[in-house]
């Protein structure tokens, strides 16, 4: 789960992190509003969506004037904001942060990210920082520094201190240093972070070390320990595919392809999207129904894949172990008549109670397709798609 900047900023300054005084606005007058709160002469307003490279895009935008202030806040809010990590569909910007401008003298990159490879959190940091770590890396690879934490101990005051004076660093803010990378590390280790990032961390004039962009994303399956972390999720920011099946306990990935997959497993999921591909088809999506899968489980399923106006074929390919085969046809069948499907559709079902099961589907007397392997499911599911598609193609 991703948060905002705001958010992160927040949470941060909870464990020490300094960060630059600022307020959300939701209209160019509350943003000129937290202009006068805040004081000073120039102001720093950026769109609030789950991105980065929103300077880029004009979501970022350093103002010298209230009236640049609502300037800049007329055009970000209501707009469809698009860098290349929302995709040509863009986000859409419905609040902004209003901070008071820094003077920056030097711009640092810290991040800290589970390495699941090593099974340790990676700290990795950078003297070059304001841009992604991809171009980092690329112009400037030996600028990059890395330290592993062991998770028996933890991040030590020694580490932070390396990683401090390997930057470069003036030794007058080595302590601060320390004590900014020692509160990032705490901040992800109690809350459950999967990544803290800070970019740029700044150096000011005024020899301080501050906070000025952060972004932070949190494990989906940890997030029952914290409420309060949960609470942060802007749903508005998500794929409507993707909020509308996780929040019916469901596991779903937008993709995008023709051919919508209900899968019970992620291992049968990633086989058949990859048998999918092999037969010459895209899919549409990743859906894994887990195990005990009722037939309004299965509805809620067809349901999450109907969601995507781009599908145009459905693959139901269940191996039942936990599940049973007929309670997935009882499904099958339910989501057909309840929702009037007019799609190709193609079944394979194996494991207990397949016979059961494929008796249901025969007897039902609707346009089911089944199956006897995954392989010989994807060539059906593939040829009939392109049949429709085929057919689409001549209409239009």
């Amino acid at each position: 789960m991703d948060i905002h900047e705001f958010q992160a900023k927040e949470l941060l300054s909870g464990f020490g992190v300094n960060i630059p005084r600022g307020g959300i606005a939701y209209s160019p007058e509350q943003a000129v509003y937290r202009c006068s709160e805040l004081s000073g002469k120039s102001w720093v307003v950026k769109a609030q969506i789950h991105s980065g490279a929103r300077g880029k895009a004009g979501g970022v935008r350093i103002c010298k004037s209230e009236e640049e202030v609502w300037d800049a806040a007329s055009w970000m809010l209501g707009r469809k904001l698009v860098t290349h990590q929302t995709g040509p569909q863009g986000k859409l910007v419905g609040r902004l942060y209003i901070e008071e401008a820094t003077d920056i003298a030097q711009e640092i990159y810290l991040g800290f990210v589970m390495d699941r490879k090593l099974e340790r959190v990676v700290v990795v940091a950078s003297a070059q920082g304001g841009m992604e770590i991809e171009e980092i890396s690329e112009s400037e690879p030996d600028s990059i520094i890395r330290s592993v934490v062991d998770p028996a101990v933890g991040m030590q005051n020694f580490q932070a201190r390396e990683i401090a004076f390997s930057l470069g660093l003036d030794p007058a803010l080595i302590n601060q240093a320390a004590k900014t990378i020692m509160g990032c590390y705490r901040m992800m280790w109690e809350t459950d972070a999967n990544m803290v990032e800070i970019n740029p961390l700044v150096v000011t004039a005024s020899n301080e070390i501050v906070a000025l962009d952060a972004k932070v994303s949190f494990d989906e399956n940890a997030l029952f320990r914290h409420p309060h972390i949960s609470e942060l999720r802007d749903k508005s920011q998500e794929d409507p595919r993707e909020t509308y099946a996780g929040d019916r306990g469901l596991n779903y990935i937008g993709l995008d392809g023709k051919i919508g997959c209900i899968v019970n497993g992620a291992g049968l999921a990633m086989a058949t999207l990859d048998m999918i591909k092999m037969a010459g088809g895209e899919p549409a999506n990743f859906l894994d129904v887990g195990g005990g899968a009722s037939p309004e489980r299965v509805l809620q399923s067809f349901k999450s894949v109907l969601n995507d106006p781009n599908v145009e074929a459905i693959l139901v390919n269940i191996f039942a172990g936990i599940n049973r085969c007929d309670w997935i046809a009882e499904g099958v069948i339910l989501a057909v008549k309840e929702l009037d499907l007019k799609l190709p559709l193609v079944v394979r079902l194996s494991g207990t109670n397949v016979d059961e099961g494929m008796k249901l589907l025969a007897d039902s007397g609707l346009d089911i397709e089944t199956a006897s392997s995954l392989a010989e499911a994807a060539d059906k599911v593939v040829a009939a798609w392109r049949a429709t598609d085929s057919a689409y193609a001549e209409a239009s």
